[in-house]
């Protein structure tokens, strides 16, 4: 058994898909838009084949809670420290907010953490 593909909820669909396909080499399909629920996604797939679904339905625009129960982050591997500390420090220049790291975590994992444009945590480790 695998885990198929993860889903979020996104305000801004285009900036979020450029986002992944910019930072984390994905590659969007075509947008899929169902204008009677007022739904519209894209399924990214990255180099792994893991794939995330980014929905946006309507007018729904609230910010994520990072003191909620559901879930935390999402975690890439990037196949180095060198690779995590050039990600974190290409994002951080581009003006995302670096939340740690990088560092070695107590249970030894190297990540570093950042916010997305629309505030959902991305870790990124070896």
């Amino acid at each position: 058994m695998q885990i198929e593909h993860t889903a979020v909820w996104v305000n801004d669909l285009e900036r979020m898909k450029s986002f992944y396909e910019s930072y984390f080499n994905g590659e969007a399909n075509d947008l899929y838009h169902n204008e009677k629920k007022d739904f519209k996604s894209y399924f990214i797939t990255f180099d792994s084949g893991a794939r995330l679904e980014i929905m946006k339905k309507g007018n729904v625009t609230d910010p994520p809670s990072q003191t909620m129960t559901g879930w935390a982050h999402i975690a890439f591997s990037v196949g180095s420290r060198e690779k995590v500390d050039e990600l974190t420090d290409r994002l951080k220049a581009d003006g995302f907010a670096v939340v740690n790291g990088p560092r070695t975590t107590g249970d030894g994992y190297y990540e570093s953490v950042i916010e997305d444009d629309e505030g959902n945590l991305i870790e990124i480790t070896i």
